[in-house]
């Protein structure tokens, strides 16, 4: 194996017990399999941009209206990452600033709304995000959220509620509507839902933190479009997951009227000085992704995800709604299993070396610290090179893990297999010698 790309000649001089907690966690990310849905692997170009010299300069404002001076050189970098978004999702209007999902989510509430006002989004317990209305988030204490859900109908079992939609679209007359999920393995069609908007003039927010690279690799239908011309007013997204770029965020639209109420509330209405840093990062992120080859890299990981599905249920679990279009895969254990509970099987399935989270499943019976399910998702080891046949053998793993649990022997017996598959996909960093 090429030996590793290490940056950290300076921390491990001056740092030593800093420097070795990092080895320690790269060598856990090369070792076992990342599963986390909302995790990747970004290029060695978008980590040395994030550790360049950019993070010493402060840039408040936007390209051409700071309140520092020396910004001209950042104001070229951030318009270059503008320029790039805009590109990649066919958008009039892009916001590259927002430092992670939550805060593009907070700049596109205050916005549009004022507080109180009401909000139509998809219930946390089947798929919804903190963001999406929590009590104890920002959201669920300063606005009025309404919670939509899934369907318990055996024809549509699980899947958004649109008639639920439209219910409460009437009812409650929320000013927005928010669409997308964070646990939800569908493709979310945007053109009921903006006909729901369009009958009570509210505007339709698309979260895509999931699913962001999906879009931009076509693999999932570009929200702010539509199949009809007009899609979301707005859509927020990360660039870490799917999309493979830095941690941070950003929020494009066609509108400039609403493009002029974003860039207000990212700032001064939420944030400060920009991470001028992260941002180049992202132009790097927005550049690869504006390659053929990212095209290839997200219908991979969408084949990859159908393929762990089906293994997983070769092996006795239940996908929510039967399955997945996406990166993203929500087992229910209780066919598996119904002793089993999502905190313990994560917690098994950790010292096997096989990295993934808990999850509740659609009408849980468990609390949401325990939960019944597992959230498996694909971008990053299909991002390392493993394909179809690997993850057969993942979905095999899991279930072997799972199932003998309470043989130490046989769960250490597990990790070794797994760190031997992963010695064979490493992740980027450890692939830069072969450049």
């Amino acid at each position: 194996m090429a030996p590793s790309y290490n940056p950290l000649g300076q921390v491990k001089k001056g740092d030593p017990e800093l420097y070795e907690l990092i080895e320690r966690e790269q060598d856990r990310q090369r070792t076992t399999l990342q599963l986390i849905a909302s995790e990747n692997f970004t290029s060695v170009a978008v980590m040395e941009a994030t550790g360049s010299v950019l993070t010493n300069k402060y840039s408040e404002g936007y390209p051409k209206k700071r309140y520092y001076g020396g910004n001209v050189v950042v104001d070229e970098i951030e318009q270059l990452a503008i320029d790039r978004l805009k590109e990649l999702f066919g958008a009039g209007f892009a916001n590259v600033q927002p430092h992670a999902g939550a805060n593009a989510n907070a700049a596109a509430y205050l916005g549009l709304l004022e507080p109180g006002d009401t909000v139509l989004a998809m219930r946390l317990d089947q798929g919804g995000h903190l963001t999406h209305g929590s009590p104890v988030n920002f959201s669920g204490r300063l606005y009025n959220f309404v919670s939509y859900g899934l369907s318990e109908n055996e024809d549509d079992l699980e899947r958004i509620d649109l008639s639920q939609i439209a219910s409460l679209a009437k009812q409650h007359h929320p000013k927005l509507i928010v669409v997308g999920a964070t646990a939800y393995p569908r493709i979310i069609d945007i053109d009921p839902i903006r006909e729901i908007a369009d009958e009570i003039g509210a505007y339709v927010m698309f979260d895509a933190a999931h699913v962001a690279g999906l879009i931009a690799g076509g693999v999932y239908p570009n929200p702010l479009v539509g199949s009809k011309g007009r899609g979301c007013d707005l859509m927020t997204f990360t660039t870490h997951k799917t999309l493979r770029g830095p941690r941070g965020a950003a929020i494009v639209t066609n509108s400039a009227e609403i493009a002029s109420k974003v860039d207000k509330a990212v700032f001064p209405g939420l944030q400060g000085g920009p991470l001028e840093n992260a941002i180049a990062a992202k132009a790097v992120a927005f550049k690869e992704a504006l390659d053929p080859s990212f095209r290839v890299y997200a219908k991979l990981v969408v084949e990859n995800a159908k393929a762990l599905a089906d293994s997983l249920v070769a092996e006795g679990f239940r996908l929510v709604s039967g399955g997945t279009d996406t990166h993203l895969i929500l087992c229910d254990l209780r066919t598996f299993d119904a002793d089993l509970s999502g905190k313990e099987a994560q917690e098994v399935l950790d010292s096997a070396g096989i990295t993934c989270n808990r999850n509740q499943i659609p009408f849980d019976p468990r609390s949401p610290f325990v939960t019944s399910g597992l959230r498996f998702g694909t971008p990053a080891m299909t991002t390392c090179g493993m394909g179809k046949q690997e993850m057969e053998t993942v979905g095999s793993l899991i279930a072997r893990a799972l199932r003998e649990r309470k043989d130490q022997g046989a769960i250490e017996a597990i990790r070794d297999e797994v760190a031997q598959l992963c010695s064979k996909f490493p992740p980027p960093l450890e692939r830069r010698q072969e450049a």
